[in-house]
């Protein structure tokens, strides 16, 4: 039985490694640091998250999107910015919140979309394309998200870049990270099982 344990530990490191390795090998060259140097795409991807943590303190994690995405809009890398987030509530509208907080960082109104059904980020990828019907574009939020990110659009056919958003300190993001952990191996779970977005429905045009 303790040898049956350790094998079974020793195997799911090994897959948690495997599973890291392959996202991280992929996505690294496509994501970037300096605004300067990113090319240029017609739309960028926000990914949502709440304002708010459940103490009531600001989510850092949202706060450093909304700079992100806003220096990119206002750089000249991006023309639009997809707001995609969890809108399961009445009470609870993440597209809505990144949408105000870019207003007020300065963004024009009438260059923000948002998608109310990007429950998880595999389904703010697809939605882009298969709802707001783009094919190309940057996904902002912090590296470890991006490279994510990045990984299952390429499983879709899409060509993405990511733009970094200044990642939280480990001692405030250690339960993020750990599930980014998780999250990581579940990409090739869902990637195997063929897992589709929560909704889809019909098609949005955009500019």
């Amino acid at each position: 039985m303790i040898k049956l344990l350790i094998i079974a530990v020793a195997a799911v490191i090994l897959l948690v490694f495997i599973c890291n390795f392959l996202i991280v090998h992929y996505s690294r060259p496509r994501v970037y640091n300096d605004v300067s140097e990113i090319p240029y795409n017609k739309m960028g991807l926000l990914l949502g998250t709440s304002p708010y943590l459940r103490n009531g303190w600001s989510n850092y994690y949202f706060t450093n999107r909304i700079k992100a995405a806003s220096e990119l809009y206002k750089a000249g890398k991006v023309k639009y910015l997809l707001v995609s987030g969890d809108n399961h509530r009445v009470d609870y509208n993440e597209p809505e919140a990144m949408k105000q907080a870019l207003i007020e960082a300065g963004v024009p109104e009438h260059v923000i979309f948002p998608d109310y059904a990007g429950f998880r980020t595999l389904d703010s990828v697809v939605r882009a394309k298969e709802i707001f019907g783009q094919d190309s574009f940057t996904i902002i939020s912090q590296q470890f998200h991006n490279e994510r990110a990045i990984f299952i659009a390429s499983r879709y056919g899409l060509d993405t870049v990511g733009y970094n958003a200044h990642d939280v300190r480990l001692s405030r993001g250690i339960k993020v990270q750990l599930r980014e952990i998780f999250a990581r191996v579940k990409v090739f779970i869902d990637l195997i099982l063929g897992k589709q977005p929560k909704f889809l429905g019909e098609k949005i045009e955009l500019p």
